[in-house]
C-alpha cells in the first residue's frame, strides 16, 4: 500500500487563487476568509496550507495576485491559529536575504510547535526583479544553492562563519534560535526542468512538480528518484471542481476557465511562464490554455467525489506524495470536498 498522500491547500493568500477568471465567486483572499479556510482545512483533516510568493498581478480584467499575503507573515499568523496543519512560506531566493529568512523560519516553528516548511522558489518573474532593482542571474539556481548553503548553516546553529562567492560578502554570520526541526524546517523546492530537479535534490527534501497527464508525472517521479537515490518525496498541484455530478464539474469548470477567463491575464501569465520558468512541460502551454485559466496550468481534477478520488489514488500510485489543491472559491468548495472525498480516500487505502 501506498504511503499516505499528503493534501493540502495552495494559492489561498493570493486574490483569484490560481484561477484566471471572471466570475463573481472568485477567491478574494481577504483575511477573515484566508483564516477561515485554514482553521477548516486544520481541523477537517487536510495536512499543509502552501501559500504562492507574487508582488504583481497578471493584469488583465481582474489582475489576478496583486493582491496577496507575504508569505513568512502568514505562514506566522497561521502557525499560531492552526493545531495540526503544516504551515509553510514561499521564498524567492533572489529577493529574501538567507540570514533573514533563515531567523524567519526559525521564528515560524517554534511558532508552530514544529510545523513550519519552506517552499524555495529561485524566481522567473521578470517584472517582480525589476521592482526590487535585482538582475535575473543566467544560472538562477547557482544563486539558489549559495542561498540555500547560508540558510541551512544558520539554521543549523554553525558558530559565527564568513561568506564570499559570487552572490554574497557575509562576514560573521550566525542565528539563534535554532527551529525544532532538526537540522531545519521540511523544505520544498518548486522546479519541472532538469536543472530544477537537481537543485531540489540538492537542497530540498521534496520536489513540488507539475505534469500534463498522470503517466508523465510516473515518469517525473522515477526520474526524480534515479537523482536522489530514492530519499527525496515528489509533491505535485491540482485544481480543483468538486460536483455531486459530472456533469455539473464540467459544465462549471468550462464556465470559469473558458467562458469567463481573464483573457489578457492568461495570455500574460502564460507567455512568462513559457519564457522564464521552467515549470512546465513546454506541450503544456499549447495544448492546455484552459488548465492555466484554471489553475496555472496544474493537472485538473474535475468530476464526482468518485472520480476525484479515483485520480488522487492513480496519482499517489504513479509515486506522488502529496497534492496541492486550489479553488475558484476555496471557502464555498472545500468543505464539500473534504466530507466527500477524503472519507473515500480513507476507505481505498490511499490516506491514513
Amino acid at each position: 500500500m501506498q504511503p499516505s498522500l499528503q493534501l493540502g491547500m495552495f494559492g489561498a493568500n493570493a486574490d483569484g487563487g490560481l484561477a484566471l477568471t471572471t466570475v463573481a465567486e472568485r477567491w478574494r483572499a481577504a483575511w477573515p476568509d484566508v483564516r477561515a479556510v485554514a482553521l477548516a482545512a486544520d481541523a477537517g483533516g487536510l495536512d499543509f496550507f502552501l501559500p504562492i510568493a507574487r508582488w504583481k498581478g497578471f493584469g488583465g480584467e481582474t489582475n489576478a495576485r496583486h493582491h496577496s499575503f507575504e508569505t513568512l507573515t502568514l505562514a506566522s499568523a497561521l502557525a499560531a491559529l492552526t493545531q495540526r496543519l503544516r504551515v509553510f512560506a514561499t521564498v524567492h531566493t533572489p529577493f529574501v536575504h538567507p540570514v533573514f529568512a533563515a531567523k524567519a523560519m526559525a521564528t515560524i516553528d517554534h511558532v508552530a510547535a514544529g510545523r513550519a516548511g519552506l517552499n524555495i522558489v529561485c524566481g522567473w518573474n521578470a517584472p517582480e526583479f525589476a521592482m526590487f532593482g535585482v538582475a535575473q542571474q543566467p544560472d538562477p539556481y547557482a544563486q539558489g544553492r549559495a542561498w540555500f548553503d547560508v540558510y541551512a548553516r544558520v539554521l543549523a546553529g554553525d558558530p559565527a562563519f564568513d561568506v564570499d562567492n559570487a552572490f554574497f560578502h557575509l562576514g560573521g554570520v550566525e542565528g539563534a534560535p535554532v527551529p525544532v526541526q532538526r537540522p531545519r524546517p521540511v523544505t520544498m523546492s518548486a522546479a519541472h526542468s532538469p536543472a530544477g530537479r537537481a537543485f531540489a535534490v540538492d537542497c530540498a527534501g521534496t520536489i513540488f512538480t507539475t505534469f500534463v497527464e498522470i503517466a508523465d508525472g510516473a515518469a517525473t517521479v522515477a526520474d526524480v528518484r534515479a537523482r536522489s537515490s530514492g530519499a527525496i518525496g515528489v509533491f505535485t498541484a491540482a485544481h480543483v471542481v468538486c460536483r455531486p455530478t459530472q456533469a455539473q464539474a464540467q459544465d462549471y469548470y468550462h464556465h470559469y476557465a473558458v467562458d469567463c477567463a481573464d483573457g489578457a491575464a492568461l495570455e500574460r501569465h502564460m507567455a512568462m511562464k513559457r519564457a522564464t520558468s521552467g515549470s512546465h512541460d513546454p506541450i503544456a502551454y499549447a495544448a492546455h490554455a484552459k488548465r492555466f485559466a484554471g489553475g496555472a496550468g496544474t493537472y485538473p481534477l474535475v468530476g464526482t467525489p468518485d472520480r476525484i478520488a479515483d485520480e488522487l489514488a492513480a496519482i499517489a500510485d504513479a509515486g506522488f506524495g502529496g497534492v496541492a489543491l486550489s479553488f475558484v472559491d476555496y471557502a464555498g468548495e472545500l468543505p464539500f470536498f473534504m466530507d466527500e472525498v477524503l472519507p473515500r480516500l480513507r476507505s481505498a487505502g490511499v490516506r491514513a
